[in-house]
């Protein structure tokens, strides 16, 4: 399996451990299942956690993913989306990984939602290194004063709360040590092959050693 056009799995962990972000998969609410060419790429047993922004809609989904990290699915964490019934599913969450605090947030529950001042407040507020929000379906990797900001979009490409179209895609990350490797993975529509193919981009982020 390939995980994109030209990055392999086993390569990817020469970066770290993988951790795989996704969210807003809303099936079956607005979209009946997730992309062919996604299910490819994510196949058990080479992703080490699983953090997902919410808006998982249904038992089996919540299934899959924890399917995704194999013998350990306490590295699996999910939270609340605002389409979510599953009371088990806290608001927000702060994990550890590697060297990085990440807190997860879904992000319905900010004013205004989807502002870079919000973000960067509840970013504060939880004390992490790494925030990772979603509700906008759409991707976002922002780094801004030793601070990351990482929106995974829309795994399934579902329609947004006021009914926008959006782009299928998740995001991997490799953490090891201070150091983090972000690779945003997109289902576009390839006018040259007439074909939806999966782009790959990839952006580096390191956390200053405050021992140093």
């Amino acid at each position: 399996h390939v995980f994109g056009s030209h990055l392999k799995p086993d390569t990817m962990q020469d970066f770290g451990e993988l951790v795989l972000v996704l969210g807003d998969l809303c099936i079956p609410n607005r979209k009946g299942k997730l992309p062919d060419e996604f299910k490819t790429l994510l196949v058990p047993g080479k992703i080490k956690h699983v953090l997902c922004t919410g808006n998982v809609c249904s038992k089996s989904m919540d299934q899959y993913l924890r399917n995704l990290v194999v013998g350990n699915a306490s590295n699996v964490h999910i939270v609340k989306g605002d389409m979510d019934d599953n009371k088990a599913y806290p608001e927000s969450k702060v994990v550890t990984i590697g060297g990085f605090k990440i807190g997860l947030c879904h992000g319905h529950q900010l004013v205004p939602t989807a502002h870079v001042e919000s973000l960067l407040n509840l970013q504060r507020k939880l004390d992490v290194d790494i925030l990772i929000t979603g509700h906008t379906h759409q991707t976002e990797v922002y780094a801004n004063d030793k601070k990351y900001l990482i929106n995974p979009g829309s795994v399934t490409g579902a329609s947004t709360f006021n009914g926008k179209s959006s782009i299928p895609s998740f995001i991997l990350m490799a953490i090891k040590g201070n150091n983090v490797v972000t690779f945003v993975y997109e289902l576009k529509y390839d006018p040259d092959t007439n074909e939806q193919k999966v782009k790959v981009s990839k952006s580096e982020f390191s956390k200053e050693d405050e021992t140093s």
